[in-house]
């Protein structure tokens, strides 16, 4: 059995709770803007470090003057903000604990996540987040209070706690030790009822010690970085604090139509991203060249942009390529990097596979993504590429105080400082989870001779064809998925003849797709992808992928669904990972067609592979 481990570089304190990490970056640095808010005049106010924590006492003794107890669980629906990461230092402080809830979460949801952990009060952001919960608050007796931040609760609970001593707050946030419960967060539920994984002060405190020695390049002081993934997923959540330990300053955009002009406002210098966000940002910057008929210049330029990545990884690069490079730099890479702010160095992409393609584009604009891999029991981070020794399309080394290894069977497991204590309230699924004391991810994967990770597939998604060939469905996804009109991608073929996927179109890409390729822009989605050109550019996609891999796990026949699949029609995660067990439910009937079509056998053009639900 494979095994790498990493030691830990900071030395453990068992004895110290999230809040240390927040008094400590005001006692290193008080005056060091920790935080940026949007102000009226487009710009952004800084908010230090001290100034925080002033923030964060005041809310903490609002909490305590409305009967919250050391160890209550507070729920919290709202979207990445700056109030998010307030609000949840304020209850570190008074002694409590938050359980997040996605702000895309439906009523029973909210209802599961509230009743299962035991919440005993909750704050919503909008009124629209109100009218779900209250949908489902007559089944919630043990929630005594709700704030709304909208209307100003936050402020009225600072009011409030205005009598409350300093002393009650110093004692309250001294309580927790490092293995007491610091969060309960919920997974997404992928393959079931979500469970309450346990994650202790010491996950976050010795994880985001030891990670920012792993990465100082990217986080220290003076580093910047704006957050629009969703603060409730683990993701975000432990790259907030981490930035609190590091120094770094942080701002929020949950509007993701708004994302490009935040950007050039705040100039961060490194981004949180999944790869799905820089697919969607390569593919707009092709779409606005083709628009502007300067789409061969792009391609080309992109082309150059790879070719020189490579190079750079042989250590020779070719006089005639170092001279296209510098000419399409100012035509083409400098623009990109202007669009998202001037000053992005670095980038970490996590949840799903970059691409080699996307990767090696990138990095020749001088923007360096560091993909990781971890999970919400992981506290996010297991493995992270470093900025000075990384290699795309791997996620890097074990991080310091973790140690992977790869079972038999070639699953991922891993052990360490940032490792869960269980589900809560669920002690058979805390027990299947484990082997030992080894954490069992249902990843599948393999390290290289330099000891780094590369995710192959999800041990639960393999599909076993008619045949018997294992076909893992993530290789093909991921190559399909780039292509600027597709937006989603499900590789199907369970005990059948052959492989086949459903596939859904990007409405936002297809639009500036269809003009640059002489068709009717003004034509419903549902006639657009009867279009033969829609047809034959899917199917060039797919036969990309294909490419890659044996006839045996080729892509033979696909379905265009009507509509995307998203987080509202229940499809998706938070995170834009695939509910695929949903979708394979939903879409049965689709699936069955490409089964039993006559042509499926042989089909012999894309119109002849494509069924339309």
């Amino acid at each position: 059995m494979e095994q790498y481990d990493a030691p830990a570089l900071v030395t453990a304190a068992p004895d110290a709770n999230a809040t240390d990490l927040l008094l400590e970056r005001v006692r290193l640095t008080p005056d060091l803007p920790i935080f940026a808010i949007p102000a009226a005049n487009g710009g952004w106010t800084d908010i230090t470090a001290t100034q925080f924590l002033t923030e964060v006492i005041r809310v903490a003794k609002g909490f305590v003057a409305a009967g919250i107890e050391p160890g209550d669980k507070i729920g919290l629906m709202c979207k990445t903000r700056y109030e998010w990461t307030l609000i949840d230092f304020a209850a570190w402080f008074a002694g409590a604990l938050l359980v997040p809830i996605y702000e895309t979460s439906a009523p029973s949801q909210v209802q599961w996540n509230l009743s299962d952990s035991g919440a005993v009060a909750m704050i919503i952001e909008t009124a629209e987040h109100f009218a779900r919960f209250d949908e489902v608050r007559a089944d919630l007796p043990l929630i005594r209070q709700v704030w709304q931040i909208d209307l100003n609760d936050l402020t009225k609970l600072v009011s409030r706690g205005a009598e409350v001593s300093d002393e009650e707050i110093e004692r309250r946030r001294s309580l927790a030790s490092g293995r007491d419960i610091s969060t309960l967060i919920y997974t997404a539920g992928t393959t079931g009822r979500p469970k309450g994984c346990i994650l202790t002060h010491s996950n976050f405190v010795e994880l985001c010690r030891n990670a920012q020695q792993a990465i100082p390049e990217v986080v220290s002081p003076g580093a910047s970085t704006l957050l629009f993934i969703t603060t409730a997923h683990i993701f975000a959540r432990f790259i907030s604090v981490l930035c609190i330990h590091g120094g770094v300053k942080v701002g929020h955009q949950p509007d993701a139509k708004n994302l490009l002009t935040a950007m050039a406002s705040f100039k961060p210098s490194f981004l949180l991203a999944v790869p799905r966000v820089f697919e969607k940002v390569y593919n707009a910057s092709e779409q606005k060249a083709e628009t502007a008929g300067r789409g061969k210049i792009f391609r080309a330029a992109a082309e150059v942009a790879i070719a020189h990545s490579k190079a750079f990884d042989t250590g020779v690069t070719p006089l005639s390529l170092r001279i296209k490079f510098a000419l399409f730099d100012r035509l083409v890479y400098s623009k990109i990097r202007a669009a998202m702010g001037g000053n992005v160095s670095f980038a970490v992409s996590g949840s799903a596979p970059l691409g080699l393609r996307l990767g090696h584009f990138y990095r020749s604009l001088g923007i360096t993504i560091l993909e990781g891999y971890g999970l919400t029991e992981t506290t996010a981070p297991i493995a992270v590429n470093r900025p000075s020794q990384f290699i795309i399309g791997k996620v890097g080394p074990p991080l310091p105080g973790v140690s992977v290894r790869i079972s038999p069977e070639g699953e991922i497991q891993a052990k360490g400082i940032n490792l869960f204590d269980g589900y809560w309230n669920n002690p058979t699924a805390t027990a299947e989870a484990f082997d030992g004391e080894w954490f069992k991810t249902g990843d599948i994967g393999r390290f290289d001779e330099h000891g780094y990770l590369q995710i192959t597939g999800r041990k639960k998604e393999i599909i076993v064809t008619a045949a018997g060939k294992n076909v893992s469905p993530a290789p093909l996804e991921d190559v399909i998925r780039a292509n600027p009109i597709i937006s989603q991608v499900v590789v199907v073929g369970e005990g059948q003849p052959f492989i086949a996927a459903l596939i859904t179109l990007d409405v936002d890409m297809l639009p500036a797709w269809l003009k640059n390729n002489g068709a009717d822009v003004t034509r419903p989605l549902s006639a657009a992808r009867e279009d033969p050109r829609v047809l034959a550019e899917v199917q060039r996609a797919i036969d990309h992928a294909n490419s890659a891999v044996s006839r045996a796990e080729s892509i033979r026949k696909f379905v265009i669904l009507e509509n995307d699949l998203s987080e509202a029609s229940g499809h998706l995660t938070p995170k834009l990972t695939i509910k695929r067990g949903v979708v394979l439910k939903d879409f049965a009937a689709m699936v069955d067609r490409m089964y039993i079509a006559p042509s499926s056998a042989n089909p012999a053009s894309p119109e002849d592979r494509a069924l339309f639900a």
